[in-house]
């Protein structure tokens, strides 16, 4: 079930809502309301994530009682967390690259079915039990509200990941304080920004990438891509808004995952404003643990491929992912090295049109099957002698409902209209509480006429009754 589908908007939500509304035990009706929503799509793998949330609830209150031994219940419930998310997500991918490397049989290459949403709540259990053993939270006393955090449907599939210590007083109290105005306008927003923009570009980027490398010019190259670099932002940004209103419905605050990361004016500042959840979480986890910037600049280069190694790696087996990883940290390291100086002092325009070149240069690996497959694009991304009229295939799918969707995506990716309505003086909604996280103070949004909200919703369910192109891309993840 997805956020984006007739099942999920017609009948799971109001139906849910009306029970979360009318009762006063409105932990135990998103804990139930959840597990129906992760069973209706995973069905028996819903036990493997109940048995790690009683772990894990466990092993946070065994840190405060075992003495020296609480360092040895840290380590092993980290270990069977990630390992748990290794066995389903890499154990394949490692098999083959061993077996290849000893050109044997050495380890079985047995495909797992991927659980949703492991790669998101494995983080989120992680990140609790490392802040519960460095004091930053305290363990959570009771299991029910423990797993309601990490079952807790909005953010359960596709994040954005959740810390504990963001929404632990609102979990404790029963009567939180919905925000259903607020709620519906970030819900309908986002799903406009998948149905309208995301899933409309969506058949021109297949198209081109599934293009054969000789048959591919270099205007249907660059027209695939930026469809992509649109689908892939509005997708998953689109989620998150959805993620975001649910959870203000239910009387909680998630953190911003997006700030117009294609406004950024270096690498930098793209990944400041990109799945901002996931970068502080690799930022506190991983990168300041391993010494971050304190330990010189040999240092501070290995501790920033590493967690670009791992962010590559995060979001897919292939070494596509990888490639895509280092990609983006080696052009972090280059900025570091100076050229984020000398970008600071060129002209106001070239900063950003040189970050949205790298991104999507990089989007090319991440969307690419192999690396034939990346390099051939890229090749004829850059490569004038195949330029020429579009493919035929692709000139078919420019639809003007196509064009006019490319048109609103690239206005929407960047500040255009918050600055209008700032210059016209439109009313802002009310702001959110203030969440301990860069960039994420700032949950507020202009109120948008409920006119024009209700033509986005009404047009959005209209095209998913008709369609059956759907997919959210950052599900298998």
């Amino acid at each position: 079930m997805v956020f984006s589908s007739v099942l999920f908007i017609v009948y799971f939500l109001p139906l849910f809502l009306l029970a979360y509304y009318g009762s006063g035990l409105r932990t135990a009706v998103l804990f139930t309301g959840s597990v129906l929503f992760y069973v209706w799509g995973e069905g028996a793998y819903v036990l493997l994530l109940l048995a790690l949330i009683a772990i894990n609830h466990v092993a946070a209150h065994r840190l405060n009682s075992a003495g020296r031994w609480a360092r040895y219940w840290l380590i092993g419930t980290v270990a069977l967390d990630l390992g748990v998310l290794a066995l389903f997500k890499y154990s394949e991918f490692i098999a083959v690259n061993v077996n290849k490397v000893v050109q044997g049989a050495l380890l079985p290459e047995h495909h797992f079915e991927l659980p949703l949403g492991i790669s998101f709540f494995t983080f989120q259990l992680v990140s609790y039990l490392v802040d519960a053993s460095r004091g930053r939270v305290e363990p959570e006393r009771k299991p029910l509200a423990f797993a309601t955090y990490i079952l807790m449907f909005p953010h359960l599939i596709a994040g954005p990941i959740v810390r504990y210590a963001a929404i632990n007083d609102e979990l404790r109290r029963e009567g939180r304080h919905l925000r259903l105005a607020l709620g519906v306008q970030y819900f309908i927003v986002g799903l406009c920004q998948k149905v309208l923009i995301a899933n409309t570009v969506a058949p021109v980027a297949d198209q081109a990438f599934s293009t054969a490398h000789g048959a591919l010019t270099t205007g249907g190259a660059w027209l695939g891509l930026v469809a992509y670099t649109l689908q892939i932002y509005f997708d998953f940004c689109g989620y998150s808004n959805m993620a975001i209103g649910l959870a203000f419905m239910l009387g909680f605050t998630f953190p911003k995952n997006f700030d117009y990361p294609y406004s950024a004016v270096s690498l930098t500042d793209f990944w400041r404003r990109w799945h901002m959840s996931l970068s502080f979480w690799f930022r506190d986890y991983v990168y300041i643990p391993l010494g971050g910037n304190r330990g010189g600049s040999a240092k501070t280069l290995r501790n920033l491929l590493i967690v670009f190694f791992l962010t590559g790696l995060w979001h897919g087996a292939a070494w596509t992912f990888v490639a895509w990883g280092l990609f983006h940290g080696s052009f972090l390291l280059i900025e570091r090295a100076g050229l984020g100086r000398v970008l600071q002092r060129l002209p106001r325009p070239v900063a950003p049109l040189y970050t949205m070149l790298v991104v999507m240069t990089g989007w090319v690996f991440f969307r690419a099957k192999t690396f034939t497959d990346a390099t051939a694009y890229i090749h004829r991304l850059f490569h004038l002698r195949h330029s020429g009229p579009l493919p035929v295939d692709t000139v078919v799918l420019l639809s003007p409902e196509v064009g006019v969707a490319l048109i609103a995506g690239v206005l929407l990716a960047f500040p255009i209209w918050p600055w209008i309505f700032d210059r016209l003086g439109a009313p802002r909604l009310s702001r959110s509480p203030r969440i301990t996280e860069p960039r994420m103070d700032t949950l507020q949004v202009h109120a948008v006429p409920v006119f024009v909200l209700l033509l986005g919703f009404a047009v959005s369910c209209a095209l998913l009754a008709s369609s059956t192109l759907n997919p959210f891309l950052y599900f298998r993840f």
